[in-house]
């Protein structure tokens, strides 16, 4: 396989990978794990098994001065929209949850436009209506029990991870983005470490089913696919990373229903259908011919 092929799957191995999150946060509810707990573990195993990643790769170094400084307040955000995210699964099917959450991609756009100065065109526009309206359709399925208090959470998470993506483009132009990731991740786990030892609500996960809970969300859905999300990028255009990322939220709207029993209503799919072509429009006005589809 040649490179660019390569970098594909990278990125649909890591976006299913993140799109097992919300089903890990179900999962952890189901256990009895809280989640303080399930976040503080989940980052302190999670940048752990990053850095020895990087480590082998030799690329194991913090960032200093400024960026250091950058990259903590990154770590920061992340901590504080993962909250906003996980809270919202109290209220909200996952699948639902990650539909919601990917109105992301459309946001940097807003905030690019905003804040850096990118052009913001009718086909942005659009592709941010389409989201939006797709976002308002499955709040507006009473069929499926959506609750507005768990999608106004994740569209808060969806809006801190544009901010988190923006500034981390920023941050870019003087770092390598694993880097940047490690040392993220990094100010991510000490944040909710403190947090959790003042709160008092951290504690140490219990029995076999706890602990394989916190591993799978630290492995399979944030060291791993952090990894191959970045090294997948070195090999293909970000616009078409981000296409490849639509993969995410059908990750766990399958997973949902497969292994949580979860109820897939035509309003919470026409809403879903609306979301993706929403990112895949605003994606495609800066989308190639990609040589590895032929």
């Amino acid at each position: 396989m040649n490179r660019q092929t390569v970098g594909a799957l990278m990125v649909l191995v890591a976006s299913a990978g993140f799109g097992t999150l919300a089903i890990f946060g179900k999962f952890a509810a189901r256990v009895g794990l809280n989640i303080t707990s399930l976040l503080t573990f989940r980052f302190v195993v999670g940048t752990v098994l990053l850095w020895v990643i990087l480590a082998l790769w030799g690329r194991a170094r913090l960032l200093r001065g400024r960026q250091l400084g950058v990259a903590l307040a990154l770590g920061v955000l992340y901590a504080t929209f993962t909250a906003f995210f996980f809270r919202g699964l109290d209220f909200v099917p996952a699948g639902v949850a990650g539909i919601t959450f990917y109105t992301y991609p459309i946001y940097v756009y807003v905030i690019s436009a905003v804040a850096l100065g990118e052009p913001l065109s009718a086909r942005k526009l659009v592709a941010l209506a389409a989201s939006l309206a797709g976002v308002a359709l499955i709040v507006g399925g009473d069929v499926a029990g959506i609750d507005l208090v768990g999608v106004a959470l994740v569209l808060v998470a969806a809006l801190g991870y544009a901010g988190y993506i923006t500034g981390s483009r920023a941050a870019l132009s003087s770092t390598d983005a694993d880097v940047l990731a490690g040392t993220a991740l990094v100010g991510t786990t000490l944040l909710y470490l403190l947090f959790g030892l003042a709160s008092g609500r951290l504690v140490v996960p219990r029995g076999t089913d706890q602990w394989l809970v916190v591993f799978g969300i630290a492995v399979l859905g944030t060291a791993v696919p952090l990894f191959l999300y970045v090294l997948g990028l070195d090999r293909v255009e970000a616009s078409v990373a981000s296409v490849l990322g639509t993969s995410e939220p059908v990750v766990t709207v399958i997973l949902g229903v497969v292994l949580l029993g979860e109820v897939l209503t035509p309003v919470v799919v026409a809403g879903g259908v609306l979301v993706l072509a929403g990112v895949v429009l605003v994606q495609s006005e800066h989308w190639q011919r990609v040589p590895w589809l032929g």
